[in-house]
């Protein structure tokens, strides 16, 4: 029997995890929710590398198509038989935070014959994440390659049957060829067409992907870090050590790539006129409060921080009032700095001549998908 390698990570408890009071109003937005199935095999070192740097970019390119929407990101990587692993996924989640955390593991290794496991890699997509269903939601999968799936696999679903599925749910199957192997050329475009989706082909090196520098990412990451600050987790001790790990986390990011971090930021501001998080994970009382999901005074004092369980009762509101108000502020002068980032951002774009890129073409067809 053959074995199959799934990452229970961070994000996928995210996902099933009871969440605070204050995300549940989430559910009541337009969802749009985007898997990747990724080829991890050593061919594709580059495209990853570059995919790595330009997630940020490509969720805020969602937030920029539908700003209300509940955005929910997860992956499908895939190698073959005989490598470290045949798939393993990260589920559909809200924190793309954790996402991208999960996402900078992954290193392009194995790889022999030709052929890939894309057939099984996309019945995972389909089958096992969990998407939400109804009509208010888009389900968006990006097939991304450029190996044929093995058809010998006696024991795979075969890609055509897996569409039938995707169809039935309303799943818009992409497919991005990198590189121009022919024969994976022919499947990917079948693939494309049956699931209702756009064949997309890019450099086998995922194109000229355009990391900016502007003249005001550090101040974005100032500002980002000193909304951190405003957290104040609750609920379970655990949900409480996870929101604190992201807080951690999301300054380590910013030291380590500043345009990735400042990119971050920006998706995080333009979301907080939605949901007031100054992370993605949930479990922080200032987000939920001043969305209006929960009150102080309705948190069971155990799931309280300990430092608002030493404080009275209207000292603790007065406390979270407090840090909503200086979030809010900070918000809004990170709004003004976003806002002259991101001209800066196009006005260099448009000096540049337009390349296939994998960050590209993925935000034109999100941009397109989710609007029809």
């Amino acid at each position: 029997m053959r074995s199959r390698i799934t990452r229970y990570s961070l994000a996928f408890a995210l996902a099933v995890l009871p969440l605070p009071a204050g995300l549940s109003s989430a559910m009541a937005r337009p969802t749009v929710e985007v898997a990747f199935v990724l080829d991890t095999t050593g061919s594709m070192s580059r495209l990853i590398e570059g995919a790595k740097r330009k997630i940020w970019s490509i969720a805020t390119a969602i937030v920029d198509s539908n700003p209300d929407a509940n955005i929910r990101m997860g992956l499908v990587a895939y190698r073959d038989i005989g490598d470290e692993y045949v798939t393993t996924k990260i589920e559909l989640t809200r924190d793309i935070q954790d996402l991208y955390a999960n996402l900078l593991e992954f290193k392009a290794r194995g790889g022999g014959d030709w052929p890939e496991s894309v057939n099984e890699a996309l019945d995972v997509a389909i089958n096992k994440l969990q998407w939400t269903p109804g009509a208010e939601s888009r389900r968006i999968v990006f097939l991304v390659g450029d190996a044929p799936p093995h058809m010998d696999y006696a024991q795979d679903t075969k890609y055509p049957l897996t569409l039938a599925v995707a169809r039935q749910k309303d799943i818009i199957v992409n497919t991005v060829l990198a590189g121009d192997a022919r024969d994976t050329e022919r499947v990917w475009r079948d693939i494309a067409q049956i699931g209702n989706g756009r064949f997309i082909a890019i450099p086998q090196d995922g194109g000229q992907v355009v990391v900016i520098e502007t003249p005001y990412d550090q101040d974005i990451i100032i500002l980002q870090r000193q909304i951190n600050e405003t957290v104040i987790p609750y609920g379970s001790p655990e949900l409480q050590k996870r929101t604190e790990i992201q807080v951690e986390k999301a300054g380590r990011m910013a030291n380590a790539a500043p345009a990735s971090a400042s990119d971050m930021a920006s998706f995080i501001n333009k979301r907080s006129k939605v949901t007031s998080q100054a992370i993605t994970s949930g479990g922080d009382l200032v987000a939920d409060a001043a969305a209006g999901g929960t009150s102080v005074s309705s948190v069971k004092e155990e799931d309280l921080p300990v430092r608002l369980r030493a404080m009275k009762p209207e000292e603790r509101s007065a406390e979270v009032a407090k840090q909503i108000d200086r979030r809010k502020a900070l918000n809004e002068q990170l709004a003004t700095l976003v806002a002259k980032r991101d001209k800066y951002v196009g006005d260099q774009l448009a000096k540049a001549p337009r390349t296939s890129s994998f960050d590209g073409v993925v935000e034109d067809t999100l941009k397109a998908q989710i609007k029809r």
